[in-house]
């Protein structure tokens, strides 16, 4: 049974309970898992994110402390942490950017399955940032996407004037139609909490940009002499999400092969 906890109140439950600093999608994943809340909405992971960081901001007496890029811990624990040495850099790697800089991608998802999508001139790209959490459509989505058959990268390609719906779907008419079975994307929309796009344009630095540049081409090629991920893109990753309207139109035909075989 759910405790419907407010979001703060679950997230100090479930530091307290842990005893150390976490990732705050972390967090979001255990306040899902032990049901603290009857409601996660859209992006529950971005929503302790916000609730600490907002915490740590403007109030005084905020029971949080951050430990490190992503990782929250509560002051009451802190004294009990023993001081850390932060691991050397790599070397021929530049320092990380922070993760609080404006990035330009802001959403993406990696290895989405073509069959997953029920494909039509506008179809919906469903995901979710995690169990339990709202579905979000990211149809309208603008950025770069990547065509796989299996884990090889088979196409590179930009979503702009149309979206990643939209571009998608085109290439289940064209030429690539038989060579792909997944997809990946990088989208420059984040997500609000009510599940819907934030269509504005981001702004970024010139370092920024070539961070992401670099942050995504890792992702996508996953080369094996670079030992950090992307840790440079400012962004959250989405699952994808099967779209029922796949299930409904396979229990239709099902029923009317039925009934053909009953007349």
């Amino acid at each position: 049974m759910s405790d419907n906890l407010p979001w703060k109140d679950a997230i100090v439950k479930v530091l307290t309970d842990q005893g150390e600093a976490m990732h705050y999608t972390d967090i979001a994943e255990v306040i899902a898992d032990r049901q603290l809340r009857t409601a996660l909405g859209a992006t529950p992971a971005s929503s302790v994110n916000s609730i600490i960081s907002v915490s740590l901001r403007d109030d005084a007496g905020t029971p949080f402390y951050k430990a490190g890029r992503g990782l929250f811990g509560l002051k009451i624990q802190q004294a009990l942490v023993p001081p850390s040495v932060a691991p050397a850099a790599d070397a021929g790697e530049e320092e990380a950017v922070d993760a609080d800089d404006t990035s330009i991608i802001n959403a993406l998802g990696m290895f989405w399955l073509r069959q997953n999508v029920y494909w039509k001139a506008q179809p919906s790209i469903l995901g979710r940032q995690q169990v339990g959490a709202d579905t979000i459509d990211f149809s309208a989505q603008r950025g770069v996407y990547l065509l796989h058959d299996r884990r090889d990268v088979v196409y590179v390609g930009r979503s702009v004037d149309r979206g990643l719906g939209q571009r998608l779907f085109e290439h289940t008419q064209d030429r690539l139609n038989g060579r792909w079975d997944r997809f990946s994307w990088f989208g420059i929309y984040g997500v609000n909490d009510d599940g819907h796009l934030n269509d504005e344009m981001p702004t970024a630095t010139g370092d920024t940009i070539i961070a992401a540049f670099e942050s995504i081409l890792i992702e996508a090629l996953e080369p094996p002499q670079n030992r950090r991920r992307g840790d440079n893109l400012n962004a959250v990753e989405f699952m994808q999400a099967r779209d029922p309207e796949i299930d409904k139109r396979q229990t239709r035909d099902l029923l009317q092969q039925v009934m053909a075989k009953l007349e």
